[in-house]
């Protein structure tokens, strides 16, 4: 018997429709590595229709990441944290890279009492394909874990709050990574 519920959810892509980051102990949210193929003649197409590229996509990217000359959008993909900002608003011009995978959270809860904790990154990419035997390898570490030091109706967010990051990395096997700061351009 488990010290409290655990929640898993999985979005297809970084938009996160069912709020997966928020409200899971466990989250999968679908990602890609590697660059994000522009069409510029669909950019310049979406530029002819209205659409102004500097100021509702380059300059709304929360990592500034983009360039638009007017002509051709470049886009610096070490910078990119594909938040889908670029894509959502061009997506013919736009696509996820070809590499695709997901990028693992734990932690999230939002209730209606306490304060919400939001997910932290401890799996920036993890390539998923059949059977996922990585996958369930690693839920079933976590869910061990947080079996054996949870306390009563204590959710894993508040757990690894309680215990540590550090002690929660060390236990299911994983290196901590720079994805894991939360907030790193500030």
């Amino acid at each position: 018997m488990f010290p409290y519920k655990f929640k898993i959810k999985i979005s297809a892509c970084a938009n996160d429709c069912v709020a997966a980051i928020a409200r899971s102990d466990f989250s999968i949210i679908g990602t890609w590595k590697g660059k994000i193929p522009v069409d510029q003649g669909e950019v310049e197409a979406y530029a002819a229709s209205g659409l102004n590229v500097q100021k509702e996509v380059c300059d709304l990217c929360p990592t500034k990441c983009m360039e638009w000359d007017g002509k051709k959008l470049q886009i610096h993909d070490g910078d990119c944290n594909r938040c889908m900002h670029c894509i959502n608003l061009m997506p013919k011009a736009l696509r996820p890279g070809q590499e695709r995978g997901a990028t693992i959270l734990v932690g999230g809860k939002a209730p209606i009492v306490e304060g919400a904790l939001l997910s932290w990154v401890i799996v920036p990419f993890m390539k998923l394909e059949p059977p996922y035997d990585e996958l369930k390898d690693l839920i079933l570490r976590v869910q061990d874990w947080w079996d054996e030091h949870g306390k009563s109706r204590e959710r894993l967010g508040e757990l690894i709050a309680r215990l540590g990051m550090r002690v929660f990395l060390r236990a299911v096997g994983l290196p901590a990574v720079p994805q894991m700061v939360k907030a790193p351009r500030t």
